[in-house]
């Protein structure tokens, strides 16, 4: 019977799964603990941790920071010579010019999609959300200490992931509220 009304054979079976959940007895699927663990882990925290590595492992003086002839900063920081060496260089079709990727600019562009995936995720609503929110917050409470506070964090670079971190909780919350509110609005409208 099931191999002719298919449809018959899955509402039934979803009947039953439905049934079990409200018995408690619904089987735990394989996975959703590590699911929940990467929901709540903030990916933003890849980009900081990257930069954290570089900055821990130099040292050193305050370097001039020039352009051209003119001065731009006496005593700019130390990481400021890593962050602008070229990573690579691609030679553009349009001229007889390169276009030139330096350390820092391929830094922000991770922080970029990082910052895209974080927003993705917080579109869910449920506990491992809410803990990502809470990390997140953490994550720019962190990042704002050591851009105040540590010599090699004082540059243009970690100000924007800083400010990308700040987003990242802004964003992530605003999100999480909205859909929470779609989706009571929703339950709501057929309930009624």
């Amino acid at each position: 019977m099931s191999v002719i009304f298919p449809a018959a054979a899955a509402a039934r079976l979803e009947e039953k799964q439905k049934a079990n959940r409200q018995n408690g007895k619904a089987k735990r699927k394989r996975g959703n603990l590590m699911r929940a663990l990467m929901s709540a882990f903030p990916l933003f925290i890849i980009p900081v941790g990257i930069y954290c590595l570089i900055a821990f492992t130099t040292g050193g003086d305050p370097v001039t920071m020039t352009q051209g002839a003119e001065v731009l900063s006496a005593k700019a920081s130390p990481l400021m010579a890593i962050l602008g060496e070229k990573l690579f260089a691609v030679g553009m079709i349009g001229g007889n010019v390169e276009w030139v990727m330096t350390k820092g600019d391929a830094l922000l562009l991770l922080s970029i999609a990082m910052l895209f995936m974080e927003i993705l995720k917080s579109t869910s609503t449920g506990t491992a959300t809410i803990m990502n929110h809470a990390l997140s917050m953490l994550v720019f409470i962190g990042c704002l200490m050591l851009f105040l506070l540590h010599p090699n964090f004082a540059t243009s670079v970690f100000f924007i992931v800083t400010v990308m971190a700040l987003l990242d909780v802004l964003a992530g919350v605003v999100v999480t509220i909205v859909s929470a509110r779609r989706d009571f609005g929703v339950g709501e409208g057929f309930g009624g």
